[in-house]
């Protein structure tokens, strides 16, 4: 078996600016060190997020432009090279998150300039087909002007039921809730969670029971606690809590959030602060979050990281210091320390293991 990380990165880094040929970086990951060896790069257009189909091999990556595309490439199973499939506009601007349902026939995006989502069926070898649905978020602005002047669609992913879509909506303070009609490929609204105001949900994660909800909120540096019932696809806010020390009075915005393998420690990514905010998961059903550290990065604007499949390696995308950072983590503690290696890449941000 070969583990590799593929590496989604903005190519254009000014509006006035070319885009960069390379988008999306392929590694091979050595499973004693965890150190990254390049291995091939392929061409896209601000390829920022990336998502596999769960059976085959191949990826998706949402293209982060005013028109927005989504892109499917064939994976090598051998070398884990990619080679574009085809793409297919999602009918909204800048696409920043792309999900594949279990079955892996649909494929779901969120588009942040305007906030709406769009729905595509997968085709027999992997492929795109044109758009079967797509939609609009409405509702009341959040309170932050500068941030939450429009719907901003920001993730959209299913419960561990597999029953019911969220999309996290940033400028309205909702997670919008949805069934998927599978025979035609329809978005049917089921319901939404309100946020505290000015949270600006972006990522979310479940635990595995599918009893409890986590909500990164990028604009309240916080995390949200929901009781979520897997029946009904409802959600009953817990409690809300912050990703930063006490005593930091400077500006921050979350970015990405994941669990352990073993659901004992919750990571969230500070922007600003630049740090791995680290909780130990402590409870049951609806659990708390006590803090155990805030890490430094080893760079600037940490946007997505990644825990191995081992539990033994985060691995952090710093958009502002171009590089991808290695960190060994304790799976007794949930504490990470700075392994010494990092890799150049040009404005990383998303960052996906697979195994081949």
């Amino acid at each position: 078996m070969t583990r590799f990380v593929y590496v989604g990165t903005y190519t254009q880094t000014e509006p006035s600016k070319p885009h960069r040929q390379e988008g999306i970086f392929v590694y091979v990951m050595n499973p004693v060190t965890g150190k990254l060896t390049f291995s091939s790069s392929t061409s896209g257009l601000n390829p920022s997020f990336l998502a596999f189909h769960p059976r085959k091999h191949v990826l998706y990556a949402v293209n982060e432009l005013e028109e927005g595309m989504v892109s499917a490439f064939a994976i090598h199973p051998q070398t884990g090279a990619l080679n574009l499939l085809n793409s297919q506009p999602t009918q909204g601007a800048h696409p920043c998150y792309v999900s594949v349902d279990r079955q892996g026939e649909w494929v779901m995006c969120a588009n942040y300039t305007g906030g709406s989502i769009s729905l595509h069926p997968v085709l027999s070898d992997g492929s795109l087909g044109e758009i079967s649905d797509w939609r609009q978020h409405q509702g009341v602005l959040g309170p932050n002007h500068a941030r939450q002047e429009t719907p901003h669609a920001h993730s959209i992913d299913f419960d561990p039921s597999g029953n019911y879509l969220l999309a996290a909506d940033l400028g309205l303070d909702r997670i919008f809730i949805y069934r998927l009609e599978r025979t035609q490929g329809k978005f049917l609204i089921h319901g939404e969670i309100s946020l505290p105001p000015g949270a600006g949900p972006r990522h979310f994660t479940f635990t595995s029971n599918g009893r409890c909800l986590f909500v990164a909120n990028e604009l309240g540096s916080s995390v949200s606690i929901l009781d979520w019932d897997l029946e009904k696809g409802k959600a009953e806010m817990v409690e809300t809590v912050s990703t930063l020390p006490p005593d930091f009075s400077g500006e921050n915005i979350v970015a990405d959030i994941h669990l352990s393998q073993d659901e004992t420690f919750l990571y969230v990514s500070n922007r600003g602060h630049d740090s791995l905010a680290i909780f130990r998961v402590w409870g049951n059903r609806v659990p708390k979050l006590l803090p155990v550290m805030y890490a430094s990065i080893q760079g600037s604007w940490p946007r997505n990281f990644s825990i191995d499949p081992t539990g033994r390696f985060i691995l952090v995308a710093n958009q502002y210091s171009d590089n991808v950072v290695l960190f060994h983590r304790d799976r007794e503690t949930g504490e990470i320390q700075p392994a010494g290696f990092s890799v150049e890449v040009n404005s990383p941000v998303c960052i996906k293991f697979y195994d081949l």
